[in-house]
């Protein structure tokens, strides 16, 4: 595979993440996520990520998080292509993670339904 087609896959997943997160937020947060996408919104994005990486690292601090980190990345990763291949590798790493561990969950809820019944 070529550099820029790898780029190109790495892209359409990212923006397979940035949907996935859009469809859960409120239409507010949906909305303010499609819009700091754009390439318009450039100058708020990039200034907008920075932030969000800092307050990650910062995290042991109250109200900042880690949460912020990756969410800093993906919003950085948009204008930076050498990164966007591994963050659409970690964020597929962690959607598998994340539907393991919800299956598991709901195998143990339905075997816990299960006896109750009985």
């Amino acid at each position: 595979m070529t550099e820029k087609a790898g780029s190109r896959d790495a892209s359409a997943e990212l923006d397979r993440h940035f949907d996935w997160i859009a469809e859960r937020l409120p239409p507010k947060g949906a909305n303010f996520v499609r819009w700091v996408r754009q390439p318009s919104s450039r100058w708020v994005r990039i200034p907008l990520a920075l932030l969000l990486i800092v307050g990650g690292v910062l995290s042991f601090l109250p109200v900042l998080g880690i949460w912020m980190l990756p969410l800093g990345l993906l919003l950085v990763a948009q204008d930076v292509p050498f990164l966007q291949q591994p963050l659409a590798d970690a964020l597929g790493w962690g959607e598998r993670k994340w539907m393991e561990w919800k299956a598991k969950r709901e195998a143990k809820d339905e075997t816990r339904t299960t006896k109750d019944d009985q």
